[in-house]
């Protein structure tokens, strides 16, 4: 017989989910085919920039071939991050 009362909530302990695999996907300098996907994110942590478009799931994809390159915005769009693809 148990002397002490058990504390509740046993049944949420124990549920594992997988991982839903956001992040970048191509970082800068690599190649990038039209179609390629670039990041997968939850909001907008990183923006399009030219030749990069915007899924409705914020997923960034390459819209021409290029290299992949990232830059920070200064002034008063500062802390944005903005994805670009650069013709070779």
């Amino acid at each position: 017989m148990a002397h002490k009362k058990q504390a509740s909530g046993g049944v949420v302990q124990g549920v594992n989910i997988a991982g839903k695999r956001f992040g970048v996907k191509k970082y800068g300098g690599e190649l990038a085919k039209a179609g390629n996907i670039l990041v997968r994110q939850k909001g907008t942590r990183f923006y399009p920039g030219k030749n990069v478009s915007m899924g409705r799931d914020f997923t960034l994809f390459a819209t021409k071939d290029g290299v992949v390159h990232f830059r920070n915005m200064t002034k008063d769009k500062r802390g944005k991050k903005i994805i670009d693809i650069i013709d070779e």
